[in-house]
C-alpha cells in the first residue's frame, strides 16, 4: 500500500517535499490558499487543492484524519502555522510534521502536540557552515540536539591506519558506522580495517567528540 501523505504550505521548502515524495512513489495531497502554487503542483501532486487549513471544517471535509502524515510547511505566517497545526492535532492526525520559523515558533508546536519540527534553513546553514570550515567533513546531519551523524573524508593523517590503531571508540567516544570506498559500501567494518586515502568515514556521535576527533585527528 502507498503512503499517503499532505503538505500544507506550497513554497520553496513544502514544494520540493513534495516533488521527493512523489518521485518516491507516495501519494501527495498539496494544499496552498493561493492558486498560482496550486496550480503549479496540479500535474506534480496526486492531488493538488486550494484551501485555507485554519478552518477546521475544510479540513474536514478534505479528510485529512485519513492521511497518516501531513507536513505543515507554511511559511511566514506563524499564527497560521500555529492554528493549523492545533486542528490537524484535534482531528486526530497521526504524525504532524511542521516547518518552524524560529526557537519560540518551535516551543509552541511543540507544546501543542507536533510529533516533529524542522528548522529548514538553520539546519542547512549548520550543514553548510561545517562543510565550510572542514576540508574534510563532506555531509552532516543533526539527529538531536546534542548528537549528529558526519562524513569524514579520510585525509593523509589518518590512511593507513585501522580503526583500532586510532582507537576512536574509546578515545573519543564515536563509533565508525560505515565505510565508503569508491562505489563500495562497507557497513559495520572490521577493527583491523585499514584506511585508504580518501576513504568516506560515516561516524555518529555526540556533538563535542565528533569536533574533538575532527580537531585532534584531522586537521
Amino acid at each position: 500500500m502507498q503512503k499517503e501523505f499532505v503538505v500544507i504550505g506550497l513554497g520553496r521548502f513544502g514544494g520540493s517535499i513534495v516533488k521527493e515524495l512523489m518521485e518516491q512513489g507516495a501519494d501527495v495531497m498539496a494544499i496552498d490558499k493561493v492558486q498560482e502554487r496550486v496550480d503549479e503542483f496540479a500535474s506534480i501532486a496526486t492531488q493538488a487543492v486550494i484551501a485555507d487549513t485554519t478552518d477546521e471544517a475544510v479540513l474536514k471535509s478534505l479528510g485529512i484524519r485519513n492521511f497518516e502524515h501531513v507536513i505543515v510547511a507554511i511559511g511566514d505566517d506563524i499564527q497560521s502555522s500555529i492554528l493549523t497545526t492545533l486542528i490537524l492535532k484535534e482531528l486526530g492526525v497521526q504524525q504532524i510534521t511542521v516547518k518552524a520559523q524560529n526557537d519560540y515558533h518551535e516551543k509552541v508546536l511543540r507544546k501543542i502536540g507536533a510529533d516533529q519540527v524542522v528548522h529548514p534553513e538553520r539546519d542547512m546553514g549548520i550543514r553548510i557552515a561545517h562543510n565550510i570550515l572542514s576540508n574534510n567533513v563532506l555531509d552532516y546531519l543533526e539527529l538531536s540536539d546534542e548528537h549528529s551523524i558526519m562524513e569524514i573524508k579520510v585525509n593523509e593523517k589518518i590512511a593507513g591506519f585501522s580503526i583500532v590503531d586510532l582507537d576512536i571508540r574509546a578515545r573519543y567516544g564515536i563509533n565508525i558506522v560505515a565505510v565508503k570506498r569508491g562505489k563500495e559500501i562497507i557497513v559495520s567494518p572490521q577493527a583491523q580495517d585499514k584506511m585508504q586515502l580518501n576513504d568516506v568515514l560515516i561516524i555518529i556521535g555526540a556533538d563535542v567528540d565528533i569536533n574533538r576527533f575532527e580537531k585532534k585527528v584531522l586537521s
